[in-house]
């Protein structure tokens, strides 16, 4: 990489210039001094829900304390301004000078976004910013959202995942033929080859779903989110492991003209925030997380269990097939699954001989 985003410190003190690396990075914003910005931001979540919801308010309470008030944003939930699957489209457009959602949502409009949220069986939590901040990975990002007037920033990551609430047991492949299940993604088109009908719904409308039967199941995020949802009360049934979101990385993506008309110390506190809320996103998961499954473990009306053997491998074949098959479809996927198996390939002897190793010997 050209530069590096890792946080250092929060290094932005008036007259800071963080202008290195090219034009999408720092723009072309005045020189540091008394002018006032005032930013609308619309989100994919329901207003300050923990976690993903209450990640940009952080964000926005942070850069405005940063930044003494010379940039203050404006968060609207999930609905408020803007319906929660048209995050980026208003930003893009204007409409709002930043948006918090997650890339996989613009499938059939940047059908190479999905890579930058989750991969059926891709790369975890740590791995996601080790490619993304070290790798390459934010370059192809910003190069892919440029057209759109975008830059994109991480911003969040729940970590591994649960497999989701079911109203049926998972027993064997077949199983899954004809399950309505709600999952986004690649993970949605790797159950939809699987004999499975995936639904996309906004966080808001799960519980009703799966109450009524008119899904049969769903993925969420995880046991923290999961009981804020209540899912505990609408499925019986809840399977691990999260196999089509292992390391999700949320987006914060701001419009490239209220980006480059930012002086270069508002920009450095936008990029530094963005990145802390990213970090502080990943341990607020794994405490909470920690938490509620042992809650959940309590509840004698929950079964929690782990998907068989043979389907964990079915849905892995699948899962290579369809991003082969995404790359061979669309010149720019084919850019970034070249970069992000290239990734994953090599990181995974080390998580092996380390994270995997180590838990295995733990009590």
């Amino acid at each position: 990489m050209k530069r590096r985003e890792f946080v250092g410190g929060l290094a932005v003190a008036a007259g800071l210039s963080a202008c290195a690396g090219d034009s999408r990075d720092c723009g072309e914003g005045g020189a540091a001094g008394d002018a006032r910005f005032e930013w609308t931001a619309v989100t994919s979540w329901p207003p300050k829900y923990p976690g993903l919801g209450i990640a940009i308010n952080n964000l926005a309470d942070r850069v405005a304390t940063a930044s003494a008030g010379r940039l203050r944003i404006k968060v609207y939930a999930g609905g408020e301004l803007v319906p929660p699957f048209e995050v980026f489209d208003a930003v893009s457009r204007g409409t709002a000078e930043c948006g918090h959602g997650a890339s996989y949502y613009h499938k059939g409009k940047v059908d190479a976004a999905q890579f930058f949220t989750a991969v059926p069986f891709g790369l975890t939590a740590q791995e996601m910013s080790g490619w993304l901040y070290y790798g390459g990975g934010l370059e192809l990002w910003r190069e892919l959202y440029a057209p759109f007037n975008l830059v994109p920033f991480p911003c969040g990551n729940t970590g591994v995942q649960m497999g989701g609430w079911f109203n049926k047991e998972i027993n064997s492949v077949a199983d899954l033929k004809g399950l309505k299940m709600r999952i986004p993604g690649l993970g949605g088109e790797v159950l939809r080859r699987a004999g499975g009908t995936p639904v996309t719904l906004p966080g808001s409308e799960i519980f009703t779903s799966l109450k009524t039967g008119a899904i049969d199941a769903t993925e969420w995020v995880g046991p923290y989110n999961d009981l804020a949802f209540g899912l505990h009360k609408a499925a019986k049934y809840y399977y691990y492991p999260g196999w089509q979101e292992p390391g999700p990385t949320l987006e914060f993506i701001v419009n490239a003209d209220a980006w480059n008309a930012l002086p270069p110390d508002l920009q450095e506190i936008v990029r530094t925030t963005a990145q802390a809320i990213d970090l502080d996103m990943t341990a607020e998961y794994m405490n909470g997380n920690a938490g509620a499954l042992a809650q959940l473990r309590e509840d004698p009306n929950i079964e929690i269990r782990r998907f068989p053997d043979d389907v964990i491998a079915r849905l892995r074949a699948i899962s290579e097939e369809v991003m082969r098959e995404l790359a061979d479809s669309d010149p720019a996927s084919a850019k970034v699954y070249e970069a992000f198996v290239a990734y994953r390939d090599a990181s995974t002897p080390n998580q092996r001989f380390t994270e995997q190793a180590y838990l295995e010997t733990r009590p």
